[in-house]
């Protein structure tokens, strides 16, 4: 029972290690996987994560239930909006992060994939934001990122209904990249991982900024924001490596630098 890391060749691995309870969380695990998230984010040798769930059956299904609906926080707690802070809650991640989803994602587990960049998923996962079905609404920016991802009447349904959709679904409607089979998932995720972090890391966060950002402005100042960007980034060693790397017909040896 915990939140597992392992990093190797700039890339993280964290799984949610809860399999007895379908790696659903409680403050416990909240608080370990938000240490997981800052690792990932001020480790300049982790260029890309990847989330998953331990066991078969499940990627997460959110909060433990027993532990949250049951014992909601106190009033006061409503303005530490810094404590503990996650992937979908306010903490800032520029670092690609790669959802390899083993079964069910579920109301805080569809919260989290939203917040994901890349998402891969077996034939056997069900996704849905079921907590108009429990009394309350899906919180950490379920309401705010699902009709950004999906059509609106998709997202709607999904939000309204609290039924789930399948594997099949998802990747119809774009929510999850690639559907393969359950031997196949690590594999992929790891492929995508190494083939992200071979990339450049400065641009490849600068990149991921720029695009979640542009979405809040109007397109002059986003054109704006990439050009002064695109500049910053041409004073770095690795702007000078890639085409040095081209020209001599090697791969590239990307510092962050």
């Amino acid at each position: 029972m915990s939140i597992d890391v392992e990093v190797a060749d700039g890339i993280c691995t964290i799984v949610i290690n809860r399999p007895e309870r379908l790696n659903a969380m409680d403050a416990e695990h909240y608080q370990g996987l938000s240490q997981a998230w800052c690792r990932v984010r001020d480790d300049a040798g982790i260029r890309v994560a990847i989330i998953t769930g331990a066991g078969d059956k499940s990627f997460t299904t959110g909060a433990d239930i027993k532990s949250f609906l049951t014992r909601p926080p106190g009033y006061d707690e409503m303005w530490l909006t810094q404590r503990d802070l996650l992937l979908n809650r306010g903490l800032d991640v520029w670092k690609p992060v790669i959802a390899a989803v083993n079964g069910y994602c579920l109301g805080g587990g569809m919260t989290l994939l939203l917040a994901t960049d890349i998402r891969v998923a077996v034939p056997h996962a069900t996704f849905s934001l079921a907590e108009v079905k429990r009394g309350v609404v899906p919180g950490n920016g379920g309401t705010q990122r699902i009709l950004r991802q999906v059509p609106h009447a998709i997202g709607m349904e999904m939000l309204l209904t609290g039924d789930s959709i399948t594997a099949g679904t998802a990747e119809r409607w774009g929510l999850v990249n690639k559907v393969v089979p359950a031997d196949q998932l690590r594999v992929t995720a790891l492929d995508y991982a190494r083939r992200i972090a071979a990339n450049a890391p400065l641009a490849v966060q600068a990149a991921k900024e720029l695009a979640l950002r542009s979405r809040d402005l109007d397109l002059a100042s986003a054109l704006r924001l990439e050009q002064v960007m695109n500049r910053m980034l041409m004073a770095t060693e690795d702007a000078v490596e890639g085409p040095a790397a081209f020209a001599a017909k090697r791969p590239p040896l990307y510092k962050g630098r």
